[in-house]
This record gives structure tokens, sequence and C-alpha cells, in this order.
């Protein structure tokens, strides 16, 4: 323990390490992690606090149905969040590359050609939803029964339709600093945007406001806390990257479509496997069955640590990986899934003992879970921590064509298995078939990608 107080003492500074020696640049990767991790803690406490808050004040303003039917359309658009191409993780990738080799200039046209791209592909998909929506059956889509449930479907569908698309290319930012292992200082600015979320909720439950209009001022914290980031970001330290058309070159652009596609792939079996729960539940079991299920999934992944050290090890690894660093790579890859998986495993472990009187507490009888529900999820959060670090390390370099494959391996087998296990035992047989899927196509196939992959770099490095 002394050991670790005295290396954690040497790491954490505000000012940066010497980047000239190999102990320099650890050091800095390792400062830049607990930075960024730290901050994304303190967020996720900020967010647990008002969750606690708002989902039963939602829950009760809205109704079984309504909730489930908000849950539901952010599902879907859970799946319309990678129509960017895979262009915001490839920018990722190209940004931590250009950091790694010291070079403004790639990092310039990476920028501004990502950011131009995401612009046309969202002002295209907006005039294709603008024309299709009065043509579109939103209330028979998701599933729902009561009058005002049937109204409000489309205009909410409308308007996280318009969310998703002005977030597209304003998503460069976050990526900017997640390349630059700078994602402390994003994290820091989604405070504002949750506390301005949290006030539009409130303002439009005093008023009575229908869901589109509670939806639009939940959802607007997010934007405006990200433009003011990007404000300050390219007015202070990144002036020299703001996008610029005379930086757009459309070779790098298809390069980056090129990268991003495996991105885009990945992302959608990843969201096909893990944001298909509520949909197939609407289908199944009706869009009131939804909010059940949707509590207890919020509760427990409050105790996803990997949350806090996604983003930061990501661009760290990729860092590492193209400057050489092959040891530094494989220990924090050890150490990172040795943590997660072990304090999620003991943070989870109250959810699993008390959660059912935990919900009963906080949203309702109604909505108590049966204990086969809580284990699973319990169950799933071992996953879930061990997937989150592994797929940092595998999506930073030439192993994502292989992670891609197995992902999709697993992600179509749990599709099946949910809609079989949910007709056989209801709700509890969406995480199990999930547990299932990705414990065969997965956990120990990936464990064995990354490791032998390290092993042969340094191997070869040694020879």
């Amino acid at each position: 323990m002394i050991k670790t107080i005295i290396k954690l003492k040497r790491i954490i500074k505000f000012t940066p390490h010497d980047l000239s020696t190999a102990q320099g640049k650890s050091d800095e990767r390792y400062r830049r992690i607990i930075l960024t991790g730290g901050s994304t803690a303190i967020v996720k406490i900020f967010s647990v606090a008002i969750n606690l808050i708002t989902v039963p004040l939602t829950v009760n303003y809205l109704g079984a149905e309504r909730y489930g039917l908000w849950m539901t359309i952010s599902s879907i658009l859970a799946f319309l969040s990678f129509a960017d191409l895979g262009l915001g993780n490839g920018l990722l990738n190209a940004i931590a590359k250009a950091h790694g080799k010291g070079s403004i200039k790639e990092a310039q046209i990476a920028v501004s050609s990502t950011f131009f791209m995401l612009l046309a592909i969202a002002f295209i998909l907006l005039i294709g939803f603008v024309i299709s929506y009065s043509y579109v059956p939103w209330h028979s889509i998701f599933n729902v029964q009561t009058p005002i449930a049937i109204a409000e479907a489309g205009p909410t569908m409308m308007v996280l339709i318009s969310t998703l698309l002005i977030n597209m290319p304003l998503g460069i930012i976050q990526r900017i600093q997640d390349g630059y292992q700078e994602g402390f200082k994003n994290q820091l600015w989604l405070i504002l945007g949750s506390v301005i979320s949290f006030s539009g909720l409130l303002l439009t439950i005093f008023l009575k406001a229908g869901l589109p209009w509670l939806v639009m001022a939940f959802s607007s914290g997010q934007i405006i806390a990200t433009i003011i980031n990007g404000i300050n970001m390219f007015a202070r330290k990144r002036r020299n990257i703001f996008p610029k058309f005379e930086y757009f070159e459309m070779k790098v652009s298809k390069k980056l479509i090129n990268a991003g596609l495996i991105f885009f792939i990945l992302g959608l079996f990843t969201l096909i496997g893990n944001s298909s729960d509520n949909i197939v539940i609407a289908h199944t079991l009706g869009a009131k069955s939804v909010a059940g299920y949707e509590i207890v999934k919020k509760i427990f992944m409050v105790t996803m640590l990997t949350q806090f050290v996604i983003q930061p090890l990501w661009p760290a690894f990729g860092e590492a990986m193209h400057s050489g660093d092959y040891a530094w790579a494989q220990k924090t890859l050890k150490k990172a899934l040795l943590y997660s998986i072990g304090l999620g495993a003991i943070v989870a472990l109250p959810l699993l003992l008390f959660g059912k009187q935990l919900i009963t507490i906080w949203v309702g009888e109604e909505f108590a879970p049966p204990w086969s529900l809580l284990f699973g999820f319990y169950i799933f959060i071992f996953l879930a921590n061990y997937g989150g670090v592994i797929g940092t390390f595998l999506n930073s370099g030439e192993l994502i064509g292989k992670q891609t494959i197995m992902i999709a391996l697993a992600a179509t087998t749990s599709i099946v298995l949910k809609i079989y296990l949910s007709n056989v035992i209801g709700t509890t047989g969406i995480i199990w078939a999930t547990i299932i899927a990705y414990s065969l196509f997965y956990i120990y196939p990936s464990y064995r990608l990354a490791f032998k992959h390290l092993n042969k770099k340094i191997n070869a490095t040694k020879n």
C-alpha cells in the first residue's frame, strides 16, 4: 500500500510529465487515465443522484406505458447513433495516432474531414426522416395501447431523432479530447449538462407538459454543454485543429470511412446484443413491461466501473501500441481487468441482496423485480466490466476485425435466445440470454486474442 501511495504521488500532478523518457510517457498515460477516470466517477455519482430523483418522478408522472415508450425509443435510437459510419471512433484512433507521432497536420485533416462528413450525413438523414415521418405508424412499432401514448409516439420520435442528428457532428469534440487523453475535460462539462437536463425535466413536470416536451427538455442539457465545451476547447488549447473546409480532404475522408466501417459494424452488433432488450420486451410482453426491466438495469449500471476507465484506456492503448510500448499495454490491461471485475462484483453485491427492497422503496411495489432478474444482472456486471476493458484494447489496434466477428456471433445468438426465453420465462429471460451468448462467444476468445497478440509483439521487440 505504501508503494502504491508513493507511485500515485509521483503520477498525479497538475502539470504533464516529461515525455522524453519511457518512464515519463508511462506516468503521463496513467496521469490522464486517473484524471479522466476520476472525473467520470464524479459525473457518475452526480448523475446517479439525479437519477434517484428523476426516475420515480418520471415513472409516476408518465405512467409505466409512456415511460416504457420513452425507453424503447431511446433503445432504437441507440442503433442510429452508429449512422456516422464509425467516423467518430475512427477520428479517436486518428487523433491518438497523430498524438503518438506528434503531428498537428494529421490531426487538422482528420478533424475537418470527419466534421464535414458527419455534417453531410446528418443533413441527409434529417431529410429522409422528415419525408418518411407521416407515413410510419409509430404507435404500432412501439406497441402502445392507450390514446395518449399513441398520440405521443411520433412526436417523441421526432424530438429524439433531432437530438441525435444535432449531436452527430458535435461528437467530434468528445472524440478529440478522448484522442488526446483529455476526456476528463468533457466529463466535467457533462455535469453542467446534467444540471440543465434536470432543471428542464422539473420544469416540464411542473407545467404538466407531454412526453415530447419532457424528452426535449431532458435532452437539451447534453447539447448545450457540448457546444460550450467545444467553444472553450477550440478558443484555447485546440485552436489549430478547428474544423476548416480548407483542411478537408476527400482522400482522408474515404480512409476514415473505411477505417470507421469496422467500428460501424462492431457498434451495430454491440447494440444488437445490448440495446435490443427493450425492443424485444415491447413486442413479446408489451411496452409496459419495459419499465420494470429498465429500472433494474438502471440501478445495476451504476456499478459498471469500466465506465470510469473505458474512455481514457482506449486512446492510451492506441498511443502505447503505436509508440511500441507493448509491455506497458500488457501490464495495464491485466491490472484494469482485475480491478474492474473485482470491484464491480463487490459494489454490485448490495443490489443483489437488497435490490428488491430498494426498488420497492424507490419507485413502488409495482416494479419490485424477481430475484432471478437481480441475479442475472449481477452476473451480467462481471461480463460487462470484463468486456468494457478488453474491448478498449481490441478497439485501439489491428485486432478490431477479429473482435467484430466474436461480437457478431454473440449478438446474433443473444437475439434468438432473448425472443425465445422472454416468451418462456418473461423479462428474466432477456438478461440470461445475453449472459449465455456472450459467455460462449466472447469472454475466453477475446482474452486469448488480446494476450497472444501482446506476447507476440513483446517477443518480437526482444528478438
